[in-house]
This record gives C-alpha cells, structure tokens and sequence, in this order.
C-alpha cells in the first residue's frame, strides 16, 4: 500500500520503533492477565481448603460432643460384710421421775439440775403439819390402846384367881380373857398405824433413790405438793452407763445378736467414736413399723455423752457373699430395677436385677449380674440400649486412708 493510500485511508504509517513497544506492551498485559489468574486461583483454593478444613474440624467436633462420657463401678463381693448405720437417742442406765409421797408444802431443796447425787443424799424437804398432827393423835390413840391392854391384863389376872377359889364362873373368865385379847388386838392396830405415818413422815425428806445427775427441777419453795397428782419433783439419770434403743429394720434382724460390738458417733463430736455392746433383743418383730428393737449399753466414764442426744449407731453385719453395687447405679423404670453395664465395646447394656438388702450406699444384688460387669454411675434416663460411651473407671476409695482422715 502506498504513502498516498494510507493517506486516503486516514492510516499513519508506523515508525521504526513502534512494532517493539507495541509487543512489549502486549507481553505485559499477557503477564498482568497471568498473574491475576494466578492470584484468583490461589484464592479459590485458599477458599476450597478452608472450608474443607472447617468441614473436617466441624465434622470431629460434632462427633467428640456426640460421645457420651460416663464414670463406671465394678461390681464387688460383700465378703467383707457392711456396716449398718442407724439413728438412735441415748438415755440414762437407770432414768426415774422422783414424786413426794407427803402432801404438803415444799420447805426447801438443795439439789439443782446438773447436780451429781449419791444415794441417799437429800434432794428436798416437805413441811407436812397435817401428817405431823396426824402422828400426833395416833400416838396418844396408842397409849390409850396401851393403857385399856393394861387394864384388861389385870382384871384377867385377878378372874383367874378368882376362878381357882370358885368364886366367880367360868364364863366371867371367859370374858375378861376375850377383853384382854381385843385390847392387845387394839394396841397392835395403834402400833401400825403409828409406824404407818412415821413412814409416811418420813417421805417429806425427799432422797435420791440411786447416784445419778439431776436432769430437771420442777418445783420451788412454797409451792403446793399433792401426792396424787402425779407430779415429779426432780428427774435423776444415771449417765454412766447409757442406753441407745435402736430399731433394726427386718432385713437384718437376724443378723444382730446380744454381746455383738457396735460403734457410736455422734455428729457434734467430731472424730470421736464410742464402743458399745448390744445388751438384749426384743426377740420379735414390730407388726406396726416390721422392725426389732435392742438395747447396746454403753460406756460414759468422762460424761462426753448427754442422754437424750441423738447418735448414729453402727452396726458390723457378717458378710452374705452376695455382689454389692453402688446406690447410684441403679435406675428404675417401668420394666422394674435396671442397672447399665458397659461391654468391651463401649456400647450400653442394660440388664434387669432382683435387689436384696439396702445399706445405704451400696445395695445387695441377688439376681441379674455375673460379677464382672463395669456399671455406669449416676446413669442419664435417656440413656438406652446399644449407645456407645466412653467409659472413665472409677478408682476404689482406699478405706484405711478414710479411718485415718477420719480419726
């Protein structure tokens, strides 16, 4: 094309240098093109990497929680026997209520509550004018006894000479010897009747019956006794030793027998325990509450122990050779008593049992395991069959470390 074509056609020709720099310019834009794809195909997958990873860390982190972690017991054998707590109130050994037997008007007392008395030491005195009045006129009711006894002796002496000289009958002997006879009769009643209010004088000294502690005081100076209100002066406990009385329910009645060792604690003195012996059995079961009830006599030399306080008393069981499983274990629903076992592949297995005795923390199985069966602890109620757990073994406690933080 000519010079004059082009410029007809409004075409500039180009120069020497133009065709370099036009392919310059065409190879950069080629590597700026380059260079942004490689840029969005670091970003896409960047992004494609991301989310795979968030995926994966979405997806373990969806299946760790859907795990279920649970603690598990071995089930164990009650060859060491259990020990069986139950509630008791301590009372005195010898515990009475101490009435006047005098009516009258309290003198004075000199005993108070927490006093220790030995026996025969005088708690309180009566004023009692009535009675002393009353023995008064029995006295001279005796003398006048004593006196007619007297007369009739005489007069039977006399009729009795008389009758040796025939000169009176045999008849009028007769009677002098039956008014002898009824005044000795006479004095004796006066003589019974005076030792009768001497007795009953007597008892407006009111003394303690047996060495023991006065545990109440319900009366003052001056206040009214009446003998048969049934009212008590003063209340006297013998504190050493103490009874407990203790129901055993009936599952175990049998197991407690008298001279069996029991220990007794008592909440407000920490640490200390007390021994004890099971003194007697009532022998029978109470048809009302289908327990027992027995005695242990304890011992309470330094009056640490208070009656009426209430206590734990714990009782050694000999060991039935039955499993035993914790109390937390076990799961009741509708089909009865459950218990959830893991299997070697940590999937839930729920098995039925027949449950025996309950001692508290731990229950007697007698049916439904074999022994070797890891149960979970505190199990969920929408826990079922076949779910699969994670099991965390629960570690024994060690019961020597136990008595040692204890004492």
């Amino acid at each position: 094309m000519s010079h004059d074509r082009h410029s007809e056609l409004g075409i500039h020709p180009l120069g020497e240098g133009e065709p370099q720099q036009r392919q310059q310019m065409m190879k950069r834009a080629r590597l700026v093109l380059v260079v942004v794809l490689v840029l969005l195909a670091a970003g896409a997958a960047r992004t494609l990497v991301s989310r795979a990873a968030d995926a994966r860390a979405l997806e373990a982190g969806t299946a760790e929680r859907a795990k279920i972690f649970v603690r598990v017991a071995p089930a164990r054998s009650s060859a060491e026997g259990q020990t069986l707590a139950l509630p008791g109130s301590l009372q005195g050994f010898v515990q009475s209520p101490i009435s006047a037997r005098s009516g009258g008007y309290l003198k004075r007392w000199t005993k108070d509550i927490g006093s220790e008395v030995k026996k025969g030491e005088l708690l309180a005195e009566l004023d009692t004018p009535e009675i002393d009045q009353q023995l008064s006129q029995a006295l001279a009711a005796r003398q006048q006894a004593a006196s007619s006894m007297e007369l009739a002796r005489s007069s039977m002496a006399r009729w009795e000479a008389l009758r040796k000289k025939d000169a009176v009958s045999q008849q009028e002997l007769d009677e002098r010897r039956s008014a002898f006879a009824q005044a000795s009769s006479n004095l004796a009643a006066a003589d019974a009747n005076v030792e009768r209010l001497r007795q009953v004088e007597g008892f407006k000294r009111i003394v303690a019956p047996f060495s023991g502690i006065i545990t109440r005081r319900n009366v003052d100076v001056g206040d009214l006794i009446d003998p048969g209100a049934g009212r008590a002066l003063f209340v006297l406990s013998q504190t050493d030793p103490l009874r407990v009385y203790v129901n055993v329910p009936q599952a175990y009645a049998n197991l407690v027998k008298p001279g069996q060792q029991v220990t007794v604690t008592q909440s407000e003195l920490r640490g200390r325990k007390f021994e004890g012996k099971v003194a007697r059995t009532a022998g029978s079961i109470d048809a009302a509450t289908r327990s027992m009830q027995i005695e242990v006599t304890l011992s309470n030399a330094d009056n640490a122990l208070l009656p009426g306080a209430f206590v734990q008393v714990e009782l050694p069981l000999k060991p039935s050779g039955t499993l035993l499983v914790a109390a937390d274990t076990l799961m009741f629903r509708r089909d009865g008593s459950l218990v959830a076992a893991v299997d070697e592949q940590n999937k839930v297995r729920l098995k039925k049992v027949r449950l025996g005795r309950n001692f508290g923390l731990t229950v007697e199985v007698l049916e439904g395991l074999k022994g070797d069966e890891k149960l979970i602890l505190n199990p969920s109620n929408s826990l079922a069959e076949g779910d699969q757990v994670e099991p965390t073994l629960e570690q024994p406690k060690d019961k020597a470390a136990d008595k040692k933080a204890a004492s």
